[in-house]
């Protein structure tokens, strides 16, 4: 006589609770696993900006854009480089746009954030190229505003003789070029404060470092140098890098100027003390 029988209701619970935790056990896993994969793809991205950057400075005497007030933007004078690849303007953490719309606004209406991409800039006085650039452009990137030729005495302050220019310059492997960023740029300092909660926004050049200190990659984010080399960099770690000639890279944020795990605790939420010391 055939004994076969079916599953039990109690056997089936055991099952399902069984394979509910295999699932608990996974998922961390897998959600590492797919963070890490956007970490790969944003990194290839920012390999595809070092080449643009490339091309540019090869075609123009090895320089790069030549910045004034109102000209010289890399997101104008790059932008039959990359107009025609749309997916390398944006970091896989960062596809939310912040202005879809294309209203006119500054940095606090077209400036994303952590986890959302800059723009889409607006037409301004009827013209396709408007004040902040061409209209529609957006991305999740900045540019070390240091890199750029200053075409002018002083900008915004900064003055000419301390910007890099060129990609032919001693320790390029520490100069950052090209960053997660949710402006399109920024001119940090030695004096710059870090944010005080992650995704702080200060409107104007004042503490720009803020605007590459975001946690998008778990304490990280990425960088392309102007070595053109690209990896990941620790978001204490931004204030050891040489971003300007004049930056002190032995400043009160970092390790050789004697900051303290304490201080990071102190300093606004907190949230940078569970981050990597430099």
């Amino acid at each position: 006589m055939d004994k076969s029988r079916g599953f039990t209701l109690i056997e089936l619970l055991v099952v399902i609770a069984i394979i509910a935790l295999l699932m608990a056990i996974l998922m961390p896993a897998l959600q590492r696993v797919k963070k890490q994969a956007r970490t790969v793809i944003c990194q290839a991205h920012l390999k595809e900006w070092g080449t643009i950057f490339a091309m540019y400075t090869d075609d123009n005497n090895g320089f790069f854009p030549t910045r004034r007030g109102g000209s010289g933007r890399w997101i104008d004078v790059l932008y039959d480089y990359y107009y025609r690849d749309p997916k390398i303007r944006v970091c896989p953490m960062a596809k939310k746009i912040k202005n879809p719309a294309g209203a006119l606004g500054g940095d606090m209406i077209v400036g994303g954030d952590t986890f959302t991409s800059w723009g889409r800039l607006a037409v301004t006085g009827g013209r396709p190229a408007g004040k902040y650039g061409p209209a529609g452009t957006y991305g999740s990137y900045g540019i070390n505003g240091w890199v750029y030729v200053c075409g002018q005495p002083t900008l915004y302050g900064k003055p000419a003789e301390f910007f890099w220019k060129s990609p032919d310059v001693k320790g390029g492997s520490n100069i950052p070029m090209f960053l997660d960023c949710w402006f399109w740029c920024g001119w940090p300092d030695d004096t710059d404060t870090p944010p005080h909660y992650d995704g702080e926004r200060l409107n104007g050049d004042a503490d720009s470092m803020q605007r590459f200190c975001i946690n998008r990659h778990d304490g990280f984010i990425n960088a392309t140098f102007v070595d053109y080399t690209v990896r990941r960099v620790g978001l204490k770690e931004l204030f050891t890098l040489k971003w300007s000639r004049r930056y002190n890279t032995a400043n009160a944020w970092n390790k050789a100027g004697g900051i303290t795990p304490a201080d990071w605790k102190n300093h606004g939420t907190g949230w940078l003390a569970r981050f990597k010391d430099y």
